[in-house]
């Protein structure tokens, strides 16, 4: 059987060739974006592949190997395809590139050249340069365990166990002001207890910046009013009445896991863990020294 592959290169053997490039981009939001350096648009696998958004690619690097196959790609900022805003909000930030070579006069003529995800992006003079990334980029990031004091899981997820969309640990709530230093002021919250949401997350699920997550710095409750900071300003503006998700927040500790959370069974930290003062440790006339516990 012939596959689209095998059609290309049969193609490309004629040497008189029709060929193009042609960009697929998938925020994980879902939201897709395809692009060709064709002069008309062509789709196929339900995708349409847009001539107009002037996005371009450099020299692809590929080896055999485990090295991270990697490129460039190059465009301009329209609000037809890839808009300013959306990349400073890192809406465009790990999303998932495929690039194939396209007989355009016959797209099931085609092959896939690269998959990978966006990298570095930055943006100057109405148009932004992303890095690609390949597969292989995974193999560079940090799996396993992790031995420490604390716990190693997020909150809510499934070695943690805890819902955090339950009743008590979130709550949805327009913004109702904002104070003299810019934090976000809620009113209809006092049944949270003073810095329930601090380190917790902030999802912006109406307004410009819809979608974007923030973590919390602090969490303070004075009568019925409730004052919220962030760690870091959204990239977009929020405004009053827009509606957020605030989540309870965990400085995952074991007492808070017990406590907040009544979650201990699940606890991923090692709280009896000797630190670095018990290892540099030496026998002192003052202390017990019959071979026991240090940690008495």
């Amino acid at each position: 059987m012939t596959t689209a592959r095998d059609a290309l290169l049969d193609h490309l053997g004629q040497g008189v060739t029709t060929v193009c490039r042609a960009w697929l981009v998938s925020r994980k939001d879902g939201a897709t974006f395809g692009f060709t350096d064709h002069d008309t648009d062509f789709g196929f696998d339900g995708y349409v592949f847009k001539a107009s958004s002037g996005l371009t690619a450099r020299a692809l690097q590929q080896s055999s190997g485990l090295a991270v196959d990697n490129s460039e790609t190059l465009g301009a900022l329209s609000d037809a395809s890839i808009d300013e805003a959306d990349i400073v909000a890192g809406r465009f930030d790990g999303a998932e590139v495929r690039t194939w070579l396209v007989n355009w006069a016959d797209v099931t003529q085609r092959m896939e050249q690269f998959r990978g995800s966006f990298g570095e992006i930055t943006r100057s003079g109405g148009a932004f340069k992303a890095e690609l990334r390949g597969l292989t980029d995974q193999l560079n990031q940090p799996r396993g365990r992790i031995y420490q004091r604390s716990c190693s899981v997020m909150l809510g997820d499934r070695r943690c166990g805890i819902d955090v969309t339950a009743p008590g640990y979130s709550a949805d709530v327009a913004i109702t002001d904002f104070d003299a230093t810019g934090r976000m002021v809620f009113s209809g919250l006092a049944a949270f207890a003073n810095g329930w949401f601090e380190r917790g997350r902030v999802t912006v699920l109406t307004g410009a910046a819809a979608g974007l997550v923030g973590i919390v710095k602090s969490d303070q409750l004075v009568g019925s009013t409730r004052s919220v900071d962030l760690w870091q300003a959204f990239a977009v503006r929020i405004a009053v009445g827009d509606h957020v998700r605030l989540q309870a927040g965990c400085d995952r500790t074991s007492a808070t896991c017990k406590t907040k959370f009544a979650n201990f069974l699940n606890f991923r930290g090692f709280p009896h863990l000797p630190g670095e003062d018990w290892l540099a440790s030496y026998p002192v006339a003052s202390r017990p020294n019959d071979g026991g516990s240090m940690g008495r």
